[in-house]
């Protein structure tokens, strides 16, 4: 599981996101593998929109949850862990404390850069910490963590870093993307040139999504005509495409793929809605009568080779995984 941005759409807006289960007598409760799936994709979204003291809380929760791989168990602790030494100010935190918080209006940016800017004061070396966390250690939530954080330190010499490591490293697409939004948050501007899988890119900074919401329409509308074909018949099928869509996007952002898709005309938008539907078909574990999906999606004649250039690409970014290039 990755941390990569906000969550996904729901009719061009941001999904609602669930609450925090209730942590009492939870070491009672045994997770059935969907409902470990559903907590560790809410886990992601918590972390992606930061709001880590509820992520705290959930991590907690599952930690008493009883029947789970032991593997899962260290994820979860050293995750919590990281979060509680990164960001105490939530740790310790009462729900009505934290209510309290919310009313007196201080944003969440706000306080990540006051806590960074703190972490700066007491270790002259932080910097450089969160550089080696990002950049050497294993691709892992703290990476992402990490990344964060480093938007809000004033030290120039972050900038090049960054710049130049993403440059000259062959990185995890959704890393790279992570990295731009960072670059970004940072005020750095400008044309930054690199590879994303073999294929060259030029992206410009100041224009890279912080949200999915900033995303041109044009990648808004492919989810919202899989979700006209999906949402009420197939729910787990759009709440699982909308969790692939905007992971996709951001790892291939830039590149020939990403630019077809901003192409003004309802065929592309058709083509890549339909490979989506059968990417997330595959994923879990279905089967989808690939006649059906084109004519659900009104793909015919010479779109459909276009279909399978979409299809063969979203699968192997779902294939690569985290080791995916």
């Amino acid at each position: 599981m990755i941390a990569t941005g906000d969550s996904g759409y729901r009719g061009g807006a941001p999904i609602k996101e669930s609450t925090t289960p209730e942590t009492e007598h939870s070491n009672n409760i045994v997770l059935f593998p969907k409902t470990l799936d559903y907590y560790q994709i809410q886990l992601t979204v918590m972390l992606e929109n930061e709001r880590y003291g509820e992520a705290m809380d959930l991590l907690r929760f599952l930690l008493q949850c009883q029947g789970q791989e032991e593997r899962h168990y260290d994820e979860w602790r050293a995750l919590l862990e990281w979060l509680e030494a990164a960001f105490p100010h939530y740790g310790e935190d009462l729900p009505e404390i934290r209510e309290e918080r919310e009313e007196e209006d201080i944003s969440e940016e706000d306080m990540a850069r006051q806590h960074a800017r703190s972490k700066l004061e007491q270790d002259d070396g932080y910097a450089d910490k969160l550089l080696r966390t990002v950049m050497e250690e294993p691709l892992s939530e703290q990476t992402m963590l990490a990344l964060e954080q480093l938007a809000y330190l004033e030290r120039p010499e972050i900038d090049d870093s960054l710049t130049g490591w993403l440059k000259d490293k062959t990185l995890h697409p959704l890393l790279q993307f992570r990295v731009l939004q960072t670059l970004r948050r940072r005020g750095v501007q400008g044309i930054i040139a690199f590879t994303r899988g073999e294929e060259p890119v030029e992206v410009e900074i100041d224009t890279v999504p912080l949200r999915p919401e900033d995303f041109p329409i044009q990648i808004v509308q492919i989810l919202e005509r899989v979700a006209d074909q999906t949402e009420v018949h197939e729910p787990t099928l759009f709440y699982f495409a909308q969790e692939l869509w905007i992971q996709y996007v951001m790892a291939v952002y830039g590149t020939r793929d990403y630019m077809s898709m901003l192409e003004e005309n309802d065929s592309m938008t058709d083509i890549w809605a339909a490979a989506l539907h059968m990417t997330v078909a595959d994923s879990l574990g279905g089967s989808h009568d690939e006649e059906d999906t084109r004519s659900m999606y009104a793909v015919t004649g010479a779109m459909r080779f276009r279909l399978e250039q979409a299809y063969r690409s979203m699968k192997q970014f779902v294939s690569a995984g985290l080791d995916g290039q």
